[in-house]
C-alpha cells in the first residue's frame, strides 16, 4: 500500500549526477575530393566572401553564447469568508412544551476562514558559453549546442545550453544573447561533496512526499 501510495506522487526533479549526453560539438561534413582542375582558387578551403567576413554560418562553426537570463516572479493571493448565524425560540405558554415557559431555546454558530499566501523567485544567470553550429535550416535559424566542463578539487560542474538562433543574429564577433536563442535549454549542475551537500537527503525526501502538513 505504502508502494503504491509513493508511485502516485508527484516526483520532484533529480539533479543530474553527470551531464547530459548530446551536447558535444558537432564537425562539419568532410569535403569532397577536390578535382584536378589546376586552379589555385578552392572555395572549400576556408574561402569568406567579402560582406560575409568571418560570421559563424556553416555546420561546425562556433560561436558564443551570453547568458543574461534573469527571470524574476511573484504571486500573492488572500481569502478570508465569515458566516455568523443565531437562532431565538420561545416555547409556547400552553400545551405540551409550557413546561419550557420559563426558558428561552438559543443557538448560534459562527465560522471564519482567513488564508493568505505569497510566493516570489528571482534566478538570474551570467557568463558565456562557446557552442557550435550543428545544423543550418533553409529559413535562416540555426541549431546550435555546446557545453562547458570544468573539473574542480572538489567535483565537476557543467554548462550545456541548445537553442535556436538566427544568422542575422550573430554580431561581428560571432556572439549572440541567450535571449534571442529560441526554444533554450539551459542546464548548471555539478557533483561531487558541495554538490552533495547542498541536496536534501533520501530520507528528508519520504517523509516530506507523505507528509499532509
Amino acid at each position: 500500500m505504502a508502494g503504491a501510495l509513493l508511485l502516485a506522487l508527484p516526483q520532484p526533479a533529480k539533479a543530474r549526477s553527470q551531464p547530459a549526453p548530446g551536447f558535444a560539438a558537432a564537425l562539419p561534413a568532410p569535403p569532397p575530393p577536390r578535382a584536378a582542375d589546376g586552379s589555385i582558387f578552392n572555395v572549400s578551403a576556408g574561402y569568406a566572401g567579402l560582406a560575409e567576413g568571418r560570421r559563424a554560418r556553416a555546420v561546425g562553426d562556433p560561436l558564443t553564447i551570453q547568458l543574461v537570463e534573469q527571470l524574476t516572479s511573484s504571486k500573492s493571493a488572500a481569502g478570508k469568508t465569515q458566516k455568523n448565524g443565531a437562532v431565538n425560540v420561545v416555547p409556547p405558554a400552553t400545551g405540551i412544551a409550557s413546561f419550557l415557559s420559563r426558558f428561552t431555546l438559543n443557538a448560534s454558530g459562527t465560522s471564519s476562514f482567513n488564508g493568505q499566501g505569497t510566493a516570489s523567485q528571482t534566478s538570474t544567470l551570467g557568463g558565456e558559453v562557446a557552442v557550435t553550429i550543428a545544423e543550418v535550416r533553409p529559413n535562416g535559424t540555426a541549431l546550435v549546442k555546446g557545453e562547458k566542463r570544468l573539473l574542480l578539487s572538489q567535483g565537476q560542474e557543467w554548462v550545456q545550453i541548445s537553442g535556436i538562433v538566427r544568422l542575422g543574429d550573430i554580431d561581428v564577433d560571432n556572439r549572440v544573447p541567450s535571449t534571442q536563442v529560441a526554444d533554450a535549454r539551459i542546464e548548471y549542475s555539478g557533483n561531487g561533496s558541495i554538490g552533495r551537500a547542498s541536496r536534501e537527503g533520501w530520507f528528508s525526501k519520504f517523509f516530506n512526499m507523505i507528509s499532509p502538513f
